[in-house]
Formats: structure tokens, C-alpha cells, sequence
């Protein structure tokens, strides 16, 4: 019988109002009077760091905010955050964003008491030890970062994408409030929330996967698909916000104890090459791939079909399948996100680059169907010229 491991040692506080008990629950795990807050320049501008930086000075802590972040973090931004974290003399990293903060914010609590590169943690180089307490309060609703035990940052002298990948990383607190999300732009709701429901569809399916991050998926799937239209054609929906941004937590806490697969190979691949916006990047690609691994598993992903809607119980396996890659189609396009060929900068003849850095990527081999280049490379050309040619003949 098959074992499997499942843990996760944050602290999750969930509801409206919540970022505003930040200095309390602060206070309550005893970490230090220095935070460091890291964030990104839009969510700065957009005014969710100021309130929670006041009220954290209010209470007596001192704080820096460190905002040099780009869209796909580079390993160069951790390292000036690491030479701030230690300037600083931190106790604490308070990250406040979407998933290119929280990333950020776990290396340099990682990378700030430590020294040495991403890189180093990335490629076994460096141990996971002496991590400063992470605090994440995520303003968006797909990275689910704020749960998970990962970080993925962009090496930016290779493109390569790295993740960093060890318990040690998890988040001490994470805070959800929805009422963050409110003033997220649509095109940005829609591309993080398909960033969360791959999560879902992911762990739930992925080599590694166990009962526990499968039952956590499967309602992931249920949440984020009913909510995130909603979400996207009004923002200030209190109700789909509030489950969106759940709907993203169960995601993360699904496959945070398991993995992701395929899709995030090839979407981290397209991101560090051309830096497209990760959860876009994971919807051109996730009818491919799923229509990829349904010729190797039916049962499954007519499950999947049925846990998401878009199939019953009385349609055939075969049928469930089709209705799966029409539903995730039709929703993906409703929400108005872009075509590969459409994709700024996306050229064929890098094709062979993208398959090399997927096959590179270590969640490669947790894609439930086993996947070699020439995989790879037809799930791409399916991709760009938008059909959907069956894969057996590729494959074994």
C-alpha cells in the first residue's frame, strides 16, 4: 500500500479585517521588533502596504520596506533584499503580494541570515537552515505561496527558473484577507486564478500525489472553477473574493505536499525566457497537457471533469475527458487570456529552448504521464497553432 507524508506548520488566519491584526499576532509569536517588509511596486501603489506598515510602527516595530521586485523574481533582487536583511538587522520578513513577493520574501529570509545565491539552495549547494520567520499576506488570489514550502526564482544570466524547495521554507503565519483583492485588475484575477486551479489539478494528479492533498484539490477545483468568473467580472464581490482566495489556499496546501507537473514546467520555461506572466503561462498550456495525460489515465481526469462541473455522473469516461478540455477551453477564453502565438515575444524557433529548460525543471518527473522532449515539443506546436492532435504516436 502506498505511503505518503503530509505536513504544513503554518498558522492560517482567514477573513476580512484579518491584515489589520497583524502587530497582535506579531506580538503573540515573539519574533522581534525588526520587520522587514517586501513587496512589489504595484501593491504599493495600490496602497496595501502602507496601513499595514503604519500599524506595525504604531505598535512599536521597526520597519523597512523593500519593493525592488520584478513580475518574475530575479535571484539579483533576493540578494540586494539579503544585503538590506542583514544591514537591517531583521527579525522577521512580512511579505505582502502575489506569488513574485512571497517568493522573494522566503529567499531573502533564507538567503539574509545565510549568505550565499539562490542557486546554491536551489542546486543542493547550501542546507535549509537558520531561516528568519516568514509572515505572508498574499493580495492575490493564485500562489497559494503563502502555505507552500517552495519558491521559484528566475537566475537571471541563464533564464533558468529555480525552485527552491524545502519544509524549512514554509511560512510561519500566512494572513488571508480578502478584502486585499478587492482592487485587483481583472486581467490579473483571471491569470492568477488559473495559476491556482492548476495547482489543483496538478497535485491532485501528479505522481506524488496522496489522499490528503487529492481531498484538499478536489475541492480546490470546485471553488476556484464556480468563483473566479464571478471574481473577474466583479472585483468588489465580497463572497468570490473571499472564496477565491480560499479556493487558492486549498490549492496550495495541495500541492504543497505534493507537486506540481507538466504544466508549470513548460509555463516556468516560457516565464524565465520571456517573462510572461506565470499564471497566463499556465493557461495556454493546460488543455494540452491535459488532453496529454487523459490518453494515459481516463478514469482520472473524468473525475476531474466531474469535480469541476463541466461533466456528470452519467457521462461515459471518454465523454467526461472531451467536456473536461472543452469546459477548461471555454473558461480559460471567457476570462480573456491570450493564445500562445499571441504571447509577446514567443517565437517557434525557441521551441527547442523551452522544451530544454521544461525537461530541466525537477517537477518533470511528477507529471502523471510520463513526458519526453518530443512530448514536450508537440504539446508546444498544440499550443501555438491552437489544435488538439492526440499524442499516442509521440509518446511509447
Amino acid at each position: 500500500m502506498k505511503t505518503y507524508s503530509y505536513f504544513c506548520s503554518t498558522q492560517i488566519e482567514m477573513g476580512i479585517g484579518k491584515a489589520k491584526q497583524l502587530p497582535e499576532m506579531l506580538q503573540s509569536l515573539e519574533i522581534g521588533s525588526s520587520i522587514l517588509l517586501v513587496s512589489d511596486p504595484g501593491v504599493v501603489r495600490a496602497g496595501l502596504v502602507a496601513p499595514i506598515k503604519t500599524a506595525l510602527e504604531t505598535a512599536g516595530y521597526r520597519t523597512l520596506l523593500f519593493d525592488s521586485i520584478e513580475q518574475n523574481p530575479r535571484d539579483t533582487d533576493c540578494l540586494e533584499g539579503a544585503k538590506i536583511f542583514r544591514d537591517f538587522a531583521t527579525d522577521a520578513v512580512v511579505a505582502i503580494g502575489g506569488g513574485s513577493a512571497m517568493d522573494t520574501g522566503k529567499t531573502i529570509a533564507l538567503c539574509g541570515p545565510n549568505g550565499g545565491t539562490p542557486s546554491d539552495y536551489a542546486d543542493g549547494l547550501r542546507a535549509y537552515t537558520n531561516i528568519a520567520p516568514i509572515i505572508c499576506i498574499p493580495t492575490t488570489a493564485g500562489t497559494g505561496s503563502e502555505v507552500t514550502r517552495s519558491a521559484v526564482i528566475t537566475e537571471k544570466s541563464t533564464h533558468r527558473k529555480m525552485t527552491l524547495k524545502n519544509a524549512s521554507l514554509r511560512p510561519t503565519l500566512a494572513v488571508l484577507d480578502p478584502s486585499l483583492t478587492f482592487s485587483v485588475p481583472s486581467a490579473v484575477t483571471a491569470a492568477t486564478g488559473v495559476d491556482a486551479l492548476v495547482h489543483a489539478i496538478e497535485g491532485y494528479t501528479c505522481k506524488v500525489t496522496n489522499p490528503i492533498s487529492q481531498a484538499l484539490g478536489a475541492k480546490a477545483m470546485e471553488t476556484i472553477v464556480s468563483a473566479l468568473p464571478i471574481a473577474f467580472r466583479d472585483g468588489q464581490n465580497e463572497e468570490a473574493r473571499h472564496d477565491m482566495l480560499e479556493g487558492s489556499l486549498l490549492a496550495g496546501l495541495c500541492f504543497g505536499s505534493a507537486d506540481v507537473a507538466a504544466v508549470h514546467c513548460l509555463a516556468e520555461a516560457l516565464g524565465g525566457l520571456y517573462d510572461t506572466p506565470h499564471g497566463v503561462a499556465n493557461a495556454v498550456f493546460l488543455p494540452h497537457v491535459l488532453r496529454f495525460n487523459a490518453e494515459e489515465d481516463k478514469q482520472m481526469h473524468a473525475t476531474l471533469a466531474r469535480y469541476m462541473k463541466f461533466a456528470n455522473d452519467s457521462d461515459t469516461e471518454d465523454m467526461a475527458v472531451e467536456k473536461l478540455i472543452e469546459g477548461i477551453t471555454s473558461f480559460t477564453e471567457q476570462l480573456k487570456i491570450p493564445k500562445l502565438k499571441d504571447l509577446p515575444g514567443v517565437q517557434e524557433e525557441d521551441f527547442p529552448r523551452i522544451v530544454e529548460l521544461a525537461m530541466q525543471n525537477n517537477s518533470t518527473p511528477s507529471n502523471v504521464r510520463s513526458v519526453t522532449s518530443a512530448d514536450y515539443l508537440k504539446i508546444l506546436e498544440n499550443a501555438y497553432y491552437n489544435v488538439h492532435r492526440n499524442f499516442k504516436e509521440v509518446s511509447r
